[in-house]
């Protein structure tokens, strides 16, 4: 038994479903993604056992991506938690079969109280089917369990209908990684994103010198500084800057005279610049695109603020 083959039948016969799904969009999906942008309410998510399980990833995306939602439990809204479901909420009913209990004893509530709602089965002539304003057929051909039993291409099927919801409700919303970064402070894309460089960067006891500052004098700086450079300043204005790649480079380009070198004669005097109320967003992309590991941030005066590196941008 080749258990790598096994593997690669799963993924083929679940691919095969999702490609599939393609051919079972209606319009229906499209009255249902502008229902759901165009409300007031919420958009809640419903399903029992694995379509539950996977009704909580499709609320935890749509609120990740600038759609309120949540997840109900069809069994503790059959006994009290429908109240939390309020008129101009839209929700989505999953069942693979359409003929869930569960599921199915929740919609007489919501017809009486007026609720848009959105069927997902894969059986568009199902009880689920029949009696939602909406259906997104999921239907599948063939389960990737080997027993056809345990939900596994379906559960897929399911997810990727859930996904695909969310993405054409962030393109209609135009929601942008600002946005994403917004509801994620905790992520490293919220960090670079929403953080500004002078919160993160190194702004105490400097590696500062002068233009004659000897080279001596300079690789002790850099040593202490601990940021592998120098700064050159002149009256508080940044001259240029010294990298211990520039130390090790006049090493072998001046053997003979490196010692009597002076910092105006290694350093580099265009360094990259960044402003400290800039985002760490920006500094990475500075830093990647000029293949750099450190800026020198300055302040609205243009005077030396600190000193940020790629690794206090927690990439």
């Amino acid at each position: 038994m080749n258990i790598q083959n096994i593997a690669k039948e799963v993924f083929e016969i679940e691919s095969q479903e999702i490609a599939n799904l393609t051919n079972l969009l209606t319009e229906d999906f499209e009255k249902a993604v502008k229902a759901v942008l165009n409300t007031s309410g919420k958009f809640i998510i419903s399903g029992m056992g694995k379509s539950g399980i996977i009704g909580r990833k499709i609320a935890a995306t749509l609120a990740s991506t600038g759609t309120p939602s949540f997840f109900l439990h069809p069994g503790e809204a059959y006994h009290g938690d429908l109240g939390v479901i309020e008129k101009e909420d839209i929700v989505l009913l999953i069942s693979n079969s359409g003929e869930t209990d569960e599921v199915l004893k929740i919609i007489p509530f919501l017809k009486s109280q007026g609720n848009v709602t959105i069927g997902m089965s894969g059986n568009p002539q199902s009880t689920l089917g029949q009696n939602t304003n909406y259906h997104l057929n999921i239907s599948i051909e063939k389960e990737a369990c080997p027993l056809s039993l345990a939900p596994m291409s379906s559960t897929t099927a399911t997810l990727v209908m859930g996904d695909a919801i969310a993405a054409a409700l962030m393109k209609l919303r135009d929601f942008k990684d600002e946005n994403f970064a917004k509801f994620h402070p905790g992520g490293s894309l919220g960090r670079r994103l929403l953080t500004t460089v002078e919160t993160v960067m190194k702004k105490d006891n400097l590696p500062v010198c002068n233009e004659e500052c000897n080279i001596k004098d300079v690789i002790y700086k850099i040593t202490d500084g601990k940021c592998g450079l120098v700064v050159v300043l002149e009256n508080d204005m940044i001259k240029g800057i010294i990298t211990d790649g520039d130390i090790r480079r006049a090493m072998k380009t001046n053997e003979n005279n490196f010692f009597s070198l002076i910092a105006s004669d290694l350093m580099s005097r265009n360094p990259k610049l960044i402003q400290s109320s800039e985002k760490l967003t920006v500094a990475s992309e500075i830093m990647s695109s000029t293949k750099i590991n450190s800026l020198l941030v300055t302040n609205k005066n243009n005077k030396l603020a600190g000193i940020i590196q790629m690794y206090d941008l927690g990439i």
